[in-house]
Protein backbone atom coordinates (compact mmCIF):
# COMPACT_ATOMS: atom_id res chain seq x y z
CA UNK A 1 0.00 0.00 0.00
CA UNK A 2 1.20 3.53 -0.80
CA UNK A 3 1.81 5.90 1.85
CA UNK A 4 -0.65 8.59 2.22
CA UNK A 5 0.39 11.84 1.02
CA UNK A 6 1.20 14.61 3.36
CA UNK A 7 -0.72 17.51 4.05
CA UNK A 8 -0.21 21.01 3.38
CA UNK A 9 -1.67 21.57 6.73
CA UNK A 10 1.51 19.98 8.34
CA UNK A 11 4.29 21.17 6.12
CA UNK A 12 2.36 24.98 7.20
CA UNK A 13 2.78 23.61 11.15
CA UNK A 14 6.41 22.39 10.07
CA UNK A 15 7.73 25.70 8.23
CA UNK A 16 5.62 27.82 11.03
CA UNK A 17 7.47 26.08 13.59
CA UNK A 18 11.17 26.53 12.26
CA UNK A 19 10.06 30.21 11.31
CA UNK A 20 9.38 30.83 14.75
CA UNK A 21 12.30 29.15 15.92
CA UNK A 22 14.46 31.62 14.05
CA UNK A 23 12.31 34.78 14.02
CA UNK A 24 11.23 34.52 18.01
CA UNK A 25 14.53 36.05 19.38
CA UNK A 26 14.65 38.92 17.00
CA UNK A 27 11.04 40.04 17.40
CA UNK A 28 11.75 40.46 20.51
CA UNK A 29 14.64 42.49 20.23
CA UNK A 30 13.15 44.58 17.56
CA UNK A 31 10.01 45.06 19.52
CA UNK A 32 11.95 45.92 22.72
CA UNK A 33 14.45 48.09 20.58
CA UNK A 34 11.12 49.60 18.76
CA UNK A 35 9.35 50.58 21.74
CA UNK A 36 12.50 52.19 22.88
CA UNK A 37 13.23 54.34 20.22
CA UNK A 38 9.56 55.14 19.03
CA UNK A 39 9.42 56.95 22.59
CA UNK A 40 12.74 59.27 21.93
CA UNK A 41 10.98 62.24 21.74
CA UNK A 42 9.52 61.60 25.49
CA UNK A 43 13.35 60.02 26.48
CA UNK A 44 15.01 62.46 25.59
CA UNK A 45 14.03 65.17 27.25
CA UNK A 46 14.17 63.09 30.95
CA UNK A 47 17.47 61.66 30.17
CA UNK A 48 19.10 64.09 28.54
CA UNK A 49 17.41 67.45 29.14
CA UNK A 50 20.29 69.47 30.77
CA UNK A 51 21.94 69.34 26.58
CA UNK A 52 18.57 69.75 24.90
CA UNK A 53 16.55 72.44 27.12
CA UNK A 54 17.75 76.28 27.57
CA UNK A 55 16.43 79.12 28.82
CA UNK A 56 15.30 81.98 26.01
CA UNK A 57 17.11 85.31 25.54
CA UNK A 58 16.36 88.15 23.62
CA UNK A 59 19.36 87.95 21.66
CA UNK A 60 20.02 84.51 19.43
CA UNK A 61 24.01 84.24 18.63
CA UNK A 62 24.12 83.28 14.80
CA UNK A 63 24.99 79.99 13.62
CA UNK A 64 28.83 80.95 12.65
CA UNK A 65 29.04 82.21 15.96
CA UNK A 66 28.40 79.01 17.75
CA UNK A 67 29.87 77.55 15.36
CA UNK A 68 33.03 79.20 16.58
CA UNK A 69 32.41 78.05 20.01
CA UNK A 70 32.24 74.56 19.19
CA UNK A 71 35.45 75.02 17.29
CA UNK A 72 37.21 76.59 20.48
CA UNK A 73 35.89 73.86 22.93
CA UNK A 74 37.10 71.02 20.27
CA UNK A 75 39.93 72.78 18.68
CA UNK A 76 41.33 69.27 17.07
CA UNK A 77 37.75 68.07 16.40
CA UNK A 78 36.33 67.85 13.17
CA UNK A 79 32.39 69.28 12.46
CA UNK A 80 30.24 67.29 10.07
CA UNK A 81 26.75 68.28 10.83
CA UNK A 82 24.92 71.38 12.38
CA UNK A 83 21.21 71.27 13.72
CA UNK A 84 19.78 74.31 14.54
CA UNK A 85 17.65 74.69 17.72
CA UNK A 86 14.05 73.66 16.71
CA UNK A 87 12.56 75.76 18.88
CA UNK A 88 12.77 79.10 21.20
CA UNK A 89 14.45 76.77 24.29
CA UNK A 90 16.23 74.12 22.23
CA UNK A 91 19.82 73.75 22.44
CA UNK A 92 22.19 73.69 18.98
CA UNK A 93 23.92 70.55 17.92
CA UNK A 94 27.38 70.06 16.65
CA UNK A 95 28.13 66.55 15.31
CA UNK A 96 31.97 66.27 15.66
CA UNK A 97 34.63 63.91 15.34
CA UNK A 98 37.23 64.20 18.36
CA UNK A 99 40.02 62.04 18.77
CA UNK A 100 38.56 59.14 16.86
CA UNK A 101 34.98 58.97 18.96
CA UNK A 102 32.14 61.53 17.61
CA UNK A 103 30.42 63.05 19.84
CA UNK A 104 27.27 65.28 19.15
CA UNK A 105 27.79 68.99 21.32
CA UNK A 106 25.52 71.02 22.66
CA UNK A 107 25.48 74.98 22.28
CA UNK A 108 23.27 77.41 24.01
CA UNK A 109 22.33 79.44 21.09
CA UNK A 110 21.71 82.77 23.41
CA UNK A 111 24.79 82.66 25.27
CA UNK A 112 27.37 80.44 23.73
CA UNK A 113 27.98 78.15 26.30
CA UNK A 114 28.87 74.73 25.53
CA UNK A 115 26.35 72.87 27.71
CA UNK A 116 28.12 69.38 27.28
CA UNK A 117 28.48 66.48 24.56
CA UNK A 118 27.04 63.26 23.94
CA UNK A 119 28.44 60.02 22.36
CA UNK A 120 26.68 60.31 19.24
CA UNK A 121 26.73 56.45 19.05
CA UNK A 122 26.48 54.82 22.26
CA UNK A 123 23.60 56.72 23.99
CA UNK A 124 20.80 54.73 24.55
CA UNK A 125 18.92 55.80 21.33
CA UNK A 126 21.74 55.54 18.55
CA UNK A 127 22.43 51.88 20.67
CA UNK A 128 18.49 51.06 20.07
CA UNK A 129 18.33 52.25 16.82
CA UNK A 130 21.40 50.70 15.61
CA UNK A 131 20.44 47.00 17.25
CA UNK A 132 17.29 47.58 15.24
CA UNK A 133 19.02 48.13 12.15
CA UNK A 134 22.03 45.76 12.00
CA UNK A 135 22.75 44.47 15.41
CA UNK A 136 25.21 46.58 15.74
CA UNK A 137 27.23 44.36 13.55
CA UNK A 138 27.30 46.26 10.43
CA UNK A 139 26.47 44.26 6.94
CA UNK A 140 25.95 40.84 8.62
CA UNK A 141 23.51 41.63 11.10
CA UNK A 142 21.55 43.96 8.34
CA UNK A 143 21.24 40.85 6.66
CA UNK A 144 20.31 38.79 9.40
CA UNK A 145 17.74 41.55 10.50
CA UNK A 146 16.60 41.25 6.76
CA UNK A 147 16.18 37.55 6.79
CA UNK A 148 14.37 37.71 10.17
CA UNK A 149 11.65 39.79 8.43
CA UNK A 150 11.39 37.67 5.51
CA UNK A 151 10.78 34.98 7.64
CA UNK A 152 8.68 36.69 9.51
CA UNK A 153 6.30 37.44 6.77
CA UNK A 154 6.45 33.85 6.42
CA UNK A 155 5.50 33.18 9.68
CA UNK A 156 2.55 34.76 9.57
CA UNK A 157 1.18 33.64 6.11
CA UNK A 158 1.81 30.39 7.45
CA UNK A 159 0.33 30.81 10.91
CA UNK A 160 -2.89 32.73 9.08
CA UNK A 161 -3.56 29.17 7.50
CA UNK A 162 -2.85 27.52 10.60
CA UNK A 163 -5.40 29.76 12.35
CA UNK A 164 -7.96 29.65 9.95
CA UNK A 165 -11.20 28.18 11.93
CA UNK A 166 -12.41 25.14 9.19
CA UNK A 167 -15.60 25.03 10.90
CA UNK A 168 -13.89 25.49 14.42
CA UNK A 169 -15.85 27.12 17.15
CA UNK A 170 -14.50 31.52 17.31
CA UNK A 171 -13.71 30.92 20.93
CA UNK A 172 -9.64 30.11 20.79
CA UNK A 173 -10.15 31.88 17.19
CA UNK A 174 -11.29 34.99 17.56
CA UNK A 175 -10.87 35.42 21.19
CA UNK A 176 -9.28 33.09 23.93
CA UNK A 177 -10.81 30.82 26.25
CA UNK A 178 -9.83 31.93 29.16
CA UNK A 179 -11.29 29.59 31.55
CA UNK A 180 -8.54 27.41 29.89
CA UNK A 181 -5.14 26.20 31.46
CA UNK A 182 -1.72 25.25 30.63
CA UNK A 183 -0.81 24.52 26.69
CA UNK A 184 -4.57 25.25 25.41
CA UNK A 185 -4.51 29.02 27.42
CA UNK A 186 -1.07 29.55 25.94
CA UNK A 187 -1.95 28.24 21.88
CA UNK A 188 -5.10 30.60 22.65
CA UNK A 189 -3.09 33.35 23.14
CA UNK A 190 -0.73 32.77 20.63
CA UNK A 191 -3.34 32.05 17.75
CA UNK A 192 -5.64 35.45 18.91
CA UNK A 193 -2.77 37.67 19.44
CA UNK A 194 -1.33 36.61 16.00
CA UNK A 195 -4.63 37.00 14.07
CA UNK A 196 -5.58 40.16 15.36
CA UNK A 197 -1.56 41.74 14.81
CA UNK A 198 -1.13 39.75 11.53
CA UNK A 199 -1.83 43.00 9.50
CA UNK A 200 -0.17 45.79 11.74
CA UNK A 201 2.60 43.38 11.86
CA UNK A 202 2.98 42.59 7.94
CA UNK A 203 3.31 46.91 7.60
CA UNK A 204 5.87 46.95 10.37
CA UNK A 205 7.93 43.78 8.61
CA UNK A 206 7.92 45.25 4.90
CA UNK A 207 7.98 49.04 5.82
CA UNK A 208 11.08 48.12 7.82
CA UNK A 209 12.13 46.21 5.21
CA UNK A 210 12.79 49.07 2.73
CA UNK A 211 15.86 50.01 4.83
CA UNK A 212 17.74 46.91 4.73
CA UNK A 213 20.94 46.85 3.04
CA UNK A 214 20.06 44.20 0.07
CA UNK A 215 16.37 43.62 -0.43
CA UNK A 216 15.53 47.28 0.23
CA UNK A 217 18.45 48.61 -1.85
CA UNK A 218 16.65 46.73 -4.74
CA UNK A 219 13.10 48.14 -3.79
CA UNK A 220 14.29 51.36 -4.23
CA UNK A 221 16.27 50.74 -7.96
CA UNK A 222 13.45 49.32 -8.75
CA UNK A 223 10.42 51.33 -7.76
CA UNK A 224 11.93 54.69 -6.59
CA UNK A 225 12.76 56.46 -9.73
CA UNK A 226 13.28 60.03 -10.34
CA UNK A 227 12.80 61.79 -13.67
CA UNK A 228 16.32 61.98 -15.27
CA UNK A 229 16.00 65.46 -16.42
CA UNK A 230 15.94 66.71 -12.03
CA UNK A 231 19.71 66.10 -12.46
CA UNK A 232 20.63 66.82 -16.26
CA UNK A 233 22.48 69.84 -15.36
CA UNK A 234 23.77 69.44 -12.03
CA UNK A 235 27.63 67.72 -12.09
CA UNK A 236 27.25 64.06 -10.56
CA UNK A 237 29.64 62.08 -8.30
CA UNK A 238 29.58 58.21 -8.29
CA UNK A 239 28.05 58.58 -4.50
CA UNK A 240 24.68 58.01 -3.48
CA UNK A 241 22.81 60.15 -0.89
CA UNK A 242 22.90 57.05 1.25
CA UNK A 243 26.47 57.86 2.18
CA UNK A 244 24.60 60.25 4.87
CA UNK A 245 22.85 57.92 6.50
CA UNK A 246 24.53 55.40 8.89
CA UNK A 247 22.99 52.72 11.91
CA UNK A 248 22.96 55.42 14.26
CA UNK A 249 21.40 59.06 12.28
CA UNK A 250 19.08 60.02 9.71
CA UNK A 251 19.68 62.49 7.55
CA UNK A 252 18.05 62.27 4.03
CA UNK A 253 14.87 60.64 3.71
CA UNK A 254 14.07 57.01 2.29
CA UNK A 255 13.76 58.32 -1.01
CA UNK A 256 16.79 60.24 -1.26
CA UNK A 257 19.44 57.32 -0.46
CA UNK A 258 19.38 56.04 -4.27
CA UNK A 259 19.86 59.47 -5.79
CA UNK A 260 23.23 60.99 -7.04
CA UNK A 261 24.91 63.36 -4.60
CA UNK A 262 26.24 66.66 -6.96
CA UNK A 263 29.61 67.85 -6.72
CA UNK A 264 30.44 71.60 -5.98
CA UNK A 265 32.57 73.61 -8.25
CA UNK A 266 32.06 74.50 -12.50
CA UNK A 267 35.45 72.38 -12.40
CA UNK A 268 33.92 69.08 -11.17
CA UNK A 269 31.76 67.90 -14.38
CA UNK A 270 35.69 67.95 -15.83
CA UNK A 271 37.23 65.94 -12.51
CA UNK A 272 37.65 62.22 -12.40
CA UNK A 273 34.10 59.91 -11.40
CA UNK A 274 36.18 57.12 -10.24
CA UNK A 275 35.91 59.00 -6.67
CA UNK A 276 36.00 61.64 -4.55
CA UNK A 277 38.92 64.25 -4.32
CA UNK A 278 40.85 63.22 -1.39
CA UNK A 279 41.37 67.01 -1.10
CA UNK A 280 39.50 68.35 2.22
CA UNK A 281 36.67 70.91 1.84
CA UNK A 282 37.23 74.61 1.87
CA UNK A 283 33.83 75.92 1.66
CA UNK A 284 33.48 79.59 0.91
CA UNK A 285 29.67 79.68 2.32
CA UNK A 286 29.55 80.89 5.94
CA UNK A 287 26.73 78.60 7.84
CA UNK A 288 24.22 81.09 8.39
CA UNK A 289 23.94 81.37 4.67
CA UNK A 290 23.06 77.78 4.74
CA UNK A 291 20.69 78.50 8.05
CA UNK A 292 18.83 81.44 5.96
CA UNK A 293 18.93 79.40 2.60
CA UNK A 294 16.82 76.92 4.58
CA UNK A 295 14.84 79.81 6.06
CA UNK A 296 14.03 81.42 2.91
CA UNK A 297 13.26 77.75 1.15
CA UNK A 298 10.72 76.87 3.95
CA UNK A 299 12.00 73.86 5.37
CA UNK A 300 10.63 72.77 8.45
CA UNK A 301 12.82 72.92 11.63
CA UNK A 302 14.18 69.97 12.90
CA UNK A 303 16.60 70.49 9.45
CA UNK A 304 20.17 69.44 9.92
CA UNK A 305 23.05 70.16 7.77
CA UNK A 306 25.66 67.94 6.50
CA UNK A 307 29.09 69.35 6.03
CA UNK A 308 31.44 69.09 2.90
CA UNK A 309 34.26 66.45 3.66
CA UNK A 310 35.66 67.05 0.16
CA UNK A 311 36.92 69.45 -2.18
CA UNK A 312 33.96 68.46 -4.36
CA UNK A 313 31.27 67.96 -2.13
CA UNK A 314 28.21 69.89 -1.12
CA UNK A 315 26.22 71.08 2.18
CA UNK A 316 23.14 68.99 2.26
CA UNK A 317 20.49 70.71 3.90
CA UNK A 318 17.94 67.73 4.61
CA UNK A 319 14.97 67.36 7.03
CA UNK A 320 13.23 63.32 7.76
CA UNK A 321 10.05 64.77 8.97
CA UNK A 322 7.17 63.37 10.75
CA UNK A 323 5.23 63.99 8.29
CA UNK A 324 6.77 62.79 4.98
CA UNK A 325 4.49 65.90 3.29
CA UNK A 326 7.44 68.54 4.69
CA UNK A 327 10.28 66.49 3.67
CA UNK A 328 13.06 68.50 2.38
CA UNK A 329 16.74 67.37 0.53
CA UNK A 330 18.73 70.63 -0.52
CA UNK A 331 22.58 70.14 -2.23
CA UNK A 332 23.97 73.41 -2.19
CA UNK A 333 27.53 74.24 -3.77
CA UNK A 334 30.11 74.61 -0.65
CA UNK A 335 31.80 77.79 -2.69
CA UNK A 336 28.52 79.26 -4.54
CA UNK A 337 25.76 78.33 -2.65
CA UNK A 338 24.05 77.84 -5.55
CA UNK A 339 21.27 75.38 -5.06
CA UNK A 340 22.08 72.07 -6.77
CA UNK A 341 19.21 70.37 -6.35
CA UNK A 342 16.10 70.68 -4.10
CA UNK A 343 13.64 67.57 -3.45
CA UNK A 344 10.66 67.54 -1.66
CA UNK A 345 7.30 65.72 -1.44
CA UNK A 346 5.72 66.57 -4.72
CA UNK A 347 8.59 65.22 -7.02
CA UNK A 348 8.51 62.02 -4.91
CA UNK A 349 6.56 58.98 -6.98
CA UNK A 350 3.57 57.12 -5.69
CA UNK A 351 5.18 54.33 -4.43
CA UNK A 352 8.07 56.54 -2.59
CA UNK A 353 5.28 58.61 -1.01
CA UNK A 354 3.58 55.58 0.01
CA UNK A 355 6.99 53.57 1.49
CA UNK A 356 7.54 57.04 3.39
CA UNK A 357 4.28 57.38 4.71
CA UNK A 358 4.73 53.76 6.23
CA UNK A 359 8.21 54.53 7.52
CA UNK A 360 6.81 57.47 9.57
CA UNK A 361 3.57 54.95 10.57
CA UNK A 362 5.61 52.25 11.53
CA UNK A 363 8.52 54.84 13.47
CA UNK A 364 5.15 56.15 15.38
CA UNK A 365 5.46 59.68 13.90
CA UNK A 366 2.59 60.22 11.80
CA UNK A 367 0.11 61.07 14.58
CA UNK A 368 1.89 61.71 17.30
CA UNK A 369 1.32 59.91 20.79
CA UNK A 370 -1.88 58.33 19.13
CA UNK A 371 0.56 56.62 16.68
CA UNK A 372 2.72 55.99 19.15
CA UNK A 373 -0.20 54.01 20.92
CA UNK A 374 -1.04 52.28 18.28
CA UNK A 375 2.94 50.96 17.39
CA UNK A 376 3.51 50.34 21.00
CA UNK A 377 0.50 48.13 21.09
CA UNK A 378 1.70 46.24 17.88
CA UNK A 379 5.11 45.66 19.55
CA UNK A 380 3.54 44.07 22.91
CA UNK A 381 1.51 41.81 20.93
CA UNK A 382 4.40 40.92 19.05
CA UNK A 383 6.28 40.25 22.56
CA UNK A 384 3.45 38.41 23.48
CA UNK A 385 3.07 36.59 20.81
CA UNK A 386 6.79 35.51 20.32
CA UNK A 387 6.85 34.24 24.03
CA UNK A 388 3.81 32.49 23.80
CA UNK A 389 5.14 30.58 21.07
CA UNK A 390 7.85 29.81 22.59
CA UNK A 391 5.88 28.07 25.92
CA UNK A 392 4.16 26.13 23.45
CA UNK A 393 6.95 24.97 22.04
CA UNK A 394 8.31 24.14 24.97
CA UNK A 395 4.72 22.39 26.65
CA UNK A 396 5.00 20.18 23.90
CA UNK A 397 8.43 19.43 23.67
CA UNK A 398 9.50 15.83 23.81
CA UNK A 399 12.35 15.65 26.82
CA UNK A 400 15.71 15.10 24.37
CA UNK A 401 14.23 16.11 21.07
CA UNK A 402 13.65 19.52 19.33
CA UNK A 403 9.63 19.21 19.48
CA UNK A 404 9.66 19.30 15.06
CA UNK A 405 5.51 19.05 14.54
CA UNK A 406 4.92 15.34 13.14
CA UNK A 407 3.89 14.97 9.28
CA UNK A 408 0.51 13.75 9.94
CA UNK A 409 -1.80 12.73 7.14
CA UNK A 410 -5.37 13.49 7.77
CA UNK A 411 -5.41 17.08 6.86
CA UNK A 412 -6.84 18.05 3.65
CA UNK A 413 -4.07 20.41 1.02
CA UNK A 414 -4.26 22.98 0.33
CA UNK A 415 -1.95 24.08 -2.90
CA UNK A 416 -2.75 27.69 -3.63
CA UNK A 417 -0.56 28.06 -0.19
CA UNK A 418 2.58 26.27 -1.66
CA UNK A 419 1.74 28.97 -4.46
CA UNK A 420 2.16 31.63 -2.07
CA UNK A 421 5.20 30.38 -0.19
CA UNK A 422 6.97 30.16 -3.39
CA UNK A 423 5.71 33.70 -4.17
CA UNK A 424 7.11 34.85 -0.95
CA UNK A 425 10.89 32.77 -1.45
CA UNK A 426 11.22 34.32 -4.72
CA UNK A 427 10.10 38.05 -3.95
CA UNK A 428 12.74 37.80 -0.31
CA UNK A 429 15.66 36.19 -2.16
CA UNK A 430 17.22 35.40 1.30
CA UNK A 431 14.59 33.68 2.55
CA UNK A 432 14.30 31.88 -0.40
CA UNK A 433 17.63 30.72 -0.19
CA UNK A 434 17.56 29.71 3.32
CA UNK A 435 14.36 28.10 2.52
CA UNK A 436 16.15 25.64 0.71
CA UNK A 437 18.67 25.22 3.01
CA UNK A 438 16.46 24.43 5.85
CA UNK A 439 14.58 21.66 4.02
CA UNK A 440 17.93 20.17 2.85
CA UNK A 441 18.66 20.15 6.98
CA UNK A 442 15.14 18.46 7.85
CA UNK A 443 15.34 16.22 5.41
CA UNK A 444 18.94 14.99 6.17
CA UNK A 445 19.38 16.04 9.69
CA UNK A 446 16.74 17.33 11.55
CA UNK A 447 14.15 14.55 10.79
CA UNK A 448 16.68 11.60 11.41
CA UNK A 449 18.01 13.13 14.95
CA UNK A 450 15.40 15.03 16.11
CA UNK A 451 12.50 12.80 14.89
CA UNK A 452 9.25 13.76 17.02
CA UNK A 453 7.34 11.09 19.44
Amino acid sequence: MNPPKISFYNLAWRWHFYAGLFVAPFMVLLAVTGIIYLFKPQLDPLMYGDLLKVQSAEYVLSADEQLQRAKAAYPQGTISKYLPPVDATSSAQFVVLNEGHEVTVFVDPYRGTVLGEQDAKSNLQAIARALHGELMIGTVGDRLVELAAGWGVMLVVSGLYLWWPHGKSPAGILWPRLGSRGRLFWRDLHAVTGFWGAAFLLVMILSGMTWTGFWGKQYADLWNRFPAAMWNNVPQSDQQARILNTATQQTVPWAMENTPMPMSGDHAEHMNHAGMSTGPAAPSLRLQQLVDLATARKVEPGYSITFPTTAEGVFTIAVFSNDPRNDATLHVDQYTGKVLADVRWEHYNTVARATETAVMLHEGKMFGVVNQILVLLVCLMILLSAVSGVVIWWKRRPQGGLGVPPLRHDLPKWKTAMVIMLGLAIIFPLVGASLIVVWVLDRLVLARFFAPE
